[in-house]
């Protein structure tokens, strides 16, 4: 009997976990256990639905600080609408709700509750925790630009609600005739024209009978409105143990008119309704990867980054009374028709989170696509980090490999000219105001072949690089759409500039002067300097477009592989003197325990897959494997350094699936090492890939063998041509690698000098 128990015990556990959807299986709090000086994701747990305007974030840290949420934190001290990218970009057009009882206290740090993560429900759709302080349960679900809020209250005859909209110049508006309060803030953090307004609307289903405005310093009783440099409100009435109080919210940045537009998004929907729509929507872009494994573990991270992956770029459109889509410029200031997508970092994201988006949700990167012929129409120039309009972050020139990758990729339906035109113009241009859009140094890069180290210009071997491969970016994009010849071959010959910088002495990446001796002295170990956030070891490999070029340039495969080895072996030594200080990314690859590669940062996160180029794939897919079960989990400290808008939980997804974009434009996927047993992509055109793997367990990391629609299949990489037709991918997984498949030189991938 207790057999028969035990057997239906475990049936029904099993059928628990293959019954539950691919939201499920998300945690929102992957990456929160963060702090300034060490991130595991510098995430926050965004309320939000996939590519929406506006998010929700439980706010523990102080308003302007940008770790909003930290999930060591004790006290919650409101619910944020929040559109930050990143911690280190910040902010903007935030503002907060806050349910209270007891006395009507606006300032945060005395309204702020302890809460616990055991009362604590955090999923993209819904979100719930008890607010010990207050004796109040406050749940949330959203929309694209609205959310609805439910509130428990106790029996209390002091019960309230403050609604902040932050510092910098905000107003606000009681309407009690309503149940309504009206407003907005400008709060931001830059990259915004100056009448940028974030207008905001909240109904509840409650009288109010109490009212008080808040402006600066000052909480006046029964005042209506307030306009200042911080303003406010606080509504209350009494309430029954129990008694549940709804507030409908949303937020937009055309007009107050708007605002109250995008309300309908809510309809007349109960709060379940609302919720389980939101559930259905996540369902729906999560469940394109189906995967059919039973270690809940991985299940549980993949999906968790597959969420992250699916958040950015944020939508900065809005919908008329006509139906028509409309943008606030965050360039020009001016309401304009058509999309726009903000708030994502092309040096992060043209990795692999827009090449996930070509692969399964292409429609959207069209919209994205439509997005950026704006935003050149709109300021002169592609964006390269935009938040959300032009930010002065990071280097490069990577919105060419944003729009090449698209349109290699058979995405259409956009003004592809004018992108052209686009990333043509930034080649010889640099943004009057903000250096890292275009390209600084291009006078000296399109003369010398590369940018000097000595002239002043920081990160320039970075630069260098990334222009190089941004050229060539720009060469197959130029060829795909007949441009004339002497115009291709202007950037085929600059995409070959990654040679000027190469040192034959120390076989690595290396500043070079401007009379073309090399940077003295020269500590490859040393981050920042020539390179961005990363050393010399990191940036070598940043020769994306020409694997066989580097190969050629260290003597060879033999070199270039025990170079390669050389990253895992080195201890994790650094010199940090160009910073002052120890910053997170350092710490991150040293306490990794993985030599000098440093994973939680983007320069390097291709370089594994360089493996396949060089005749020793198994080490790649060792490797693969290595990163995927020592550094991601579903826990809080989940990442192994900033998430930065999808691109690290991008590489988990790829990696996992068993193949990785090393270079965006290509059309080529490098092999790694699938996680899963089996996995079902379906595409947006209708076809299916499907992808199994045999005998794969922890210890069977290794390709014995590979069959593509039933043939026997060597190569290292897979092509994107091939793969949207659909297909039937089956690995045959190994305790031992099996050292003569995918070594011949026809089975390596694309690289620019075999062309």
């Amino acid at each position: 009997m207790k057999r028969l128990l035990f057997l239906f015990a475990l049936g029904a556990c099993l059928y628990q976990v293959y019954g539950q959807t691919p939201v499920d299986y998300v945690s929102t709090l992957v990456g929160t256990q963060s702090k300034y000086s060490l991130s595991t994701g510098n995430t926050y747990p965004a309320i939000a639905l996939p590519w929406g305007m506006n998010f929700w974030v439980p706010q523990t840290g102080k308003s302007g600080d940008g770790w909003a949420y930290t999930y060591d934190a004790d006290k919650i001290r409101g619910f944020k609408q929040t559109h930050q990218p990143s911690p280190w970009i910040n902010d903007y057009g935030q503002f907060s709700v806050m349910p209270i009882t007891g006395k009507p206290i606006f300032n945060e740090e005395q309204r702020a509750s302890w809460f616990s993560h055991k009362a604590e429900v955090a999923k993209p759709h819904y979100y719930r925790v008890y607010l010990a302080d207050h004796d109040v349960v406050t749940e949330i679900a959203p929309t694209e630009r609205a959310a609805i809020f439910r509130f428990t209250f106790p029996e209390n005859e002091h019960s309230y609600v403050v609604v902040d909209a932050f510092d910098k110049g905000s107003y606000v508006k009681i309407i009690p005739s309503e149940n309504k309060i009206i407003g907005y803030t400008t709060k931001n953090s830059g990259g915004v024209p100056d009448n940028f307004k974030n207008y905001f609307v909240l109904v509840f289903d409650k009288p109010l009978t109490y009212k008080a405005a808040f402006a600066d310093s000052t909480l006046t009783e029964n005042a209506l409105e307030a306009k200042a440099g911080h303003a406010g409100a606080i509504i209350g009435f009494s309430t029954r143990k129990g008694e549940i109080v709804h507030a409908r919210v949303a937020s937009s940045f055309i007009s107050p008119e708007q605002a109250e537009l995008n309300l309908r998004e809510l309809g007349n929907r109960p709060f379940d309704a609302i919720q389980k729509a939101g559930k259905d929507r996540w369902n729906e872009v999560l469940g394109k990867i189906k995967v059919e494994d039973n270690d809940i573990d991985h299940l549980r991270t993949f999906y968790s980054c597959l969420y992250r992956s699916v958040l950015f770029p944020r939508s900065f459109f809005e919908i008329d009374a006509n139906g028509k889509v409309m943008h606030y410029s965050p360039y020009n200031g001016r309401v304009l028709p058509g999309y726009m997508f903000t708030d994502t970092g092309f040096w992060d994201t043209f990795r692999c989170l827009f090449p996930l988006l070509n692969l399964m949700y292409p429609s959207m990167n069209v919209k994205m696509q439509e997005g950026l012929v704006n935003a050149y129409k709109e300021s002169g120039f592609l964006p390269e980090w935009a938040s959300p309009g032009h930010r002065n972050c990071m280097v490069g020139n990577n919105s060419a490999s944003i729009v090449a990758d698209a349109y290699l990729k058979g995405l259409r339906g956009y003004d592809i000219e004018t992108l052209y035109q686009a990333v043509v113009h930034a080649t010889e241009n640099v943004h009057p105001n903000i250096s890292s859009v275009g390209r600084l140094g291009h006078e000296y890069y399109n003369r010398l072949g590369y940018v000097p180290y000595d002239v002043k210009i920081n990160e320039s071997a970075a630069r260098t690089l990334e222009y190089a491969y941004d050229d060539w970016c720009i060469y197959r994009l130029a060829k795909a759409l007949n441009r004339p010849p002497e115009e291709i071959d202007r950037f085929a010959k600059r995409a070959l500039n990654y040679k000027n910088l190469f040192d034959p002495e120390t076989k690595l990446m290396r500043g070079r002067n401007k009379d073309g001796s090399f940077q003295t002295p020269f500590n490859p170990l040393k981050w920042g300097d020539a390179f961005t956030e990363g050393n010399s070891w990191h940036y070598t490999w940043s020769v994306f477009h020409d694997p066989q070029g580097l190969i050629r340039l260290m003597g060879g495969k033999k070199t270039f592989n025990l170079m390669m080895d050389s990253v895992f072996n080195v201890p994790p030594l650094f010199d940090a003197s160009y910073y002052g200080v120890v910053i997170h990314e350092i710490r991150e690859m040293q306490i990794m325990n993985m030599g000098n590669y440093a994973h939680g940062n983007q320069p390097i996160q291709h370089f594994i897959y360089l493996y396949n180029y060089s005749g020793e794939p198994w080490k790649a897919q060792y490797w693969v494997r290595e990163t995927m079960d020592k550094l991601y989990s579903a826990a809080p400290d989940g990442y192994c350094g900033d998430e930065d808008n999808g691109q690290t939980s991008a590489w988990y997804v790829f990696s996992a699936l068993g193949f990785y974009p090393v270079c965006p434009g290509s059309g080529e996927y490098i092999i790694g090492s699938p996680l899963f047993k089996k996995v079902i992509l379906n595409l947006e055109n209708g076809k299916l890939i499907t992808i199994t793997a045999e005998n794969n367990n922890k210890e069977n990391r290794y390709i014995a063998s590979m069959l593509t629609t039933g043939k026997n299949y060597t190569k290292n990489y897979l092509k994107h041509d091939d793969l949207i037709k659909g297909t039937a991918i089956r690995f045959v997984m190994a305790s031992s690698p099996n050292k003569n498949r995918g070594i011949n030189e026809s089975d390596f991938p694309y690289s620019f000098s075999k062309e």
